[in-house]
């Protein structure tokens, strides 16, 4: 079995002559069914673009955090992907015996700090000390999103801990009200806005009641092969060749620093990148390079 690092060196071989290399089927994450619960099947709840201009009031608002999806399924804590998630006993300990679902978080802009704290293979009981918990729903369970919110408050008081907490949610009153708690968080340094309409039942996959705003875009895509650079970037990448879930692809080359383009992520590796707008085709319009997503 190859390594990371020769499995990239012979990517990189075969994509000099080439604009892209064959992948095998996909599985998408949002797709994975393989969190067992005992509340539901173990699939998550998706977010969809707000539409501009959509009147805001029919929903509960909460900040969109940079942190890791985390799900509860009453015996274990797992990624989004359905690995385990190795947490401390006493986090666990602290967790009711109800599925949740919820983020990890540190606080706004520690992404990384957290994403190594928590992929650890053997907790590390001082960085997790840090961590908190936050819940935004109970899968699986019937009623609203209103319904679902109070029971969630007496769920989590079962067994109170500081690190365990219901994510905050607001309403607003109308369009400009979410502008503005949008500037606001956005300018304090947070991601964006989480808007879940007031009378929504649970539902797994994708779901058009619950919705991400943010003043600039971002999705995930998977890398399949690269584009060679030209000029002075002669012998490294000039961009990466990714596939979007849907299945269409482009080169994704901003973004990118000197010593990710020595040395890129490999074929299969999840990338994230920012984007304005898209093409009347659907691609998106001046994608940049964000991060590579950590495996689960």
């Amino acid at each position: 079995m190859h390594s990371t690092e020769s499995r990239r060196s012979a990517a990189l071989r075969v994509a000099w002559g080439l604009t892209a290399i064959a992948v095998p089927s996909r599985t998408w994450p949002e797709e994975s069914n393989s969190i067992p619960s005992v509340s539901n099947d173990g699939r998550v709840m998706l977010a969809t673009p707000w539409t501009q201009g959509a009147d805001p009031s029919g929903y509960w608002i909460s900040e969109k955090l940079d942190g890791v999806r985390a799900l509860w399924d009453g015996q274990l804590l797992r990624f989004r992907s359905g690995r385990a998630l190795a947490a401390p006993s006493w986090f666990i300990a602290a967790l009711p015996p109800v599925a949740l679902d919820g983020e990890l978080w540190l606080g706004r802009g520690t992404f990384d700090r957290l994403s190594a704290t928590v992929r650890q293979e053997a907790p590390l009981e001082a960085a997790w000390r840090q961590v908190m918990y936050q819940v935004f729903d109970l899968p699986g369970q019937g009623g609203t999103f209103s319904e679902r919110l109070l029971k969630m408050k007496d769920v989590l008081a079962l067994r109170p801990a500081p690190f365990v907490q219901a994510l905050t949610q607001f309403r607003v009153a109308n369009k400009a009200a979410l502008a503005q708690q949008l500037l606001q968080v956005v300018q304090g340094g947070g991601e964006g806005l989480m808007l879940h309409q007031v009378d929504a039942v649970w539902q797994a996959g994708r779901s058009h009641s619950l919705h991400k705003l943010k003043l600039v875009q971002d999705e995930d895509a998977r890398v399949i092969g690269y584009v060679p650079g030209k000029g002075r970037l002669i012998g490294r990448v000039g961009a990466l060749w990714v596939e979007m879930p849907n299945g269409q692809r482009f080169a994704l080359g901003s973004g990118l620093s000197d010593a990710q383009r020595e040395k890129p992520p490999v074929v299969g590796a999840w990338v994230t990148y920012r984007f304005r707008d898209r093409t009347p085709s659907g691609l998106p319009r001046f994608a940049s390079f964000l991060r590579e997503r950590p495996p689960e």
